[in-house]
């Protein structure tokens, strides 16, 4: 049972490495690979201020710390008209040194300043009850950011990002900066995805450079299960349900390995889960699509 707990509470964590994915995709119709930079980025960032005692700025300098590299991969795309995967990928190439060069190592430990430590701490929590309190914490903080954004894409600013991605000769007719709604969809984007690096850091109270190993095949698989089972509905029911994918997925992931389904090797395998997990949620939209269509060529012959 304490398995799936942590993994549901891993699950609203990396919610936020969703919800980013779900603006870069979804919204601007962008495939941007600056994810495992930013999210590592954001990662170190907080580590280090952590470290120096300042443990609740440290998500405010990592959320800013992801902006700054979704400024450069939108600056690339937009004023040196850089291919927007190769802006992702060269972006995320130089966050990799970087991200060394924050930490001045591979990982670094501030176990003793993280939030949940701290919070443990002063509550007197021990045992299983740091896995349901630290839940509730992940849930909650999920929840209402997750709101925020939802909110923020019902501005005119919002809406005019979201313009950029439907359209973008549209959007440039009406007069609307199509490069600086890009910048900042992305800087929004890789904002909260570092911001869910500073939290999961925090959570496990260490930053290593291996954290950001596969977290946009994560965020993928995460948007693409939520709209597997939510569908392409509206804005705010994408964000609900890349949150619920994520939760899903670590669900999924959890199941595998508590049952060995790989046997002894299951903890070994997790990209091929996940890779699995991707493989089939893309392919159901397509098998209903087709179970449809048939329904569809059934009924036009009867009715002939």
């Amino acid at each position: 049972m304490q398995v799936y707990i942590t993994a549901i509470e891993e699950g609203f964590l990396y919610g936020l490495l969703a919800l980013g994915i779900y603006i870069s995709l979804r919204i601007l119709d962008i495939p941007d690979l600056t994810t495992e930079g930013s999210f590592g980025f954001g990662s170190a960032v907080a580590a280090v201020v952590a470290s120096q005692g300042l443990s609740f700025l440290s998500f405010i300098a990592a959320f800013f710390a992801g902006v700054l590299a979704g400024v450069v991969t939108g600056l690339l795309q937009t004023k040196l008209k850089v291919h927007p995967v190769l802006a992702g990928i060269i972006t995320m190439s130089g966050l990799y040194s970087i991200n060394l060069m924050v930490r001045g190592s591979s990982n670094l430990n501030f176990n003793a300043n993280s939030v949940f430590t701290k919070l443990f701490g002063l509550l007197g929590i021990s045992g299983i009850n740091k896995k349901i309190v630290g839940l509730v914490i992940g849930a909650v903080i999920c929840i209402i950011i997750t709101a925020i954004v939802i909110v923020f894409f019902r501005t005119h600013l919002g809406l005019c990002i979201r313009a950029t991605g439907d359209n973008k000769d549209m959007v440039k007719a009406s007069s609307i900066n199509v490069d600086f709604s890009l910048i900042f969809g992305l800087a929004l984007a890789n904002g909260l995805i570092a911001l869910s690096g500073a939290l999961i850091s925090h959570y496990l109270g260490l930053s290593d450079q291996s954290f950001s190993n596969g977290t946009l095949i994560y965020g993928l698989a995460a948007v693409i299960i939520g709209e597997a089972i939510f569908g392409k509905r509206n804005v705010a029911l994408g964000f609900i349900s890349a949150v619920v994918g994520s939760v899903i997925y670590k669900i999924i992931v959890a199941f595998v390995i508590d049952v060995s389904l790989f046997g002894k090797n299951s903890e070994n395998l997790m990209k091929l889960t996940c890779a699995i997990i991707v493989a089939i949620t893309l392919v159901i939209p397509e098998i209903k699509k087709q179970i449809e269509n048939s329904r569809v060529k059934k009924e036009a012959k009867r009715n002939a």
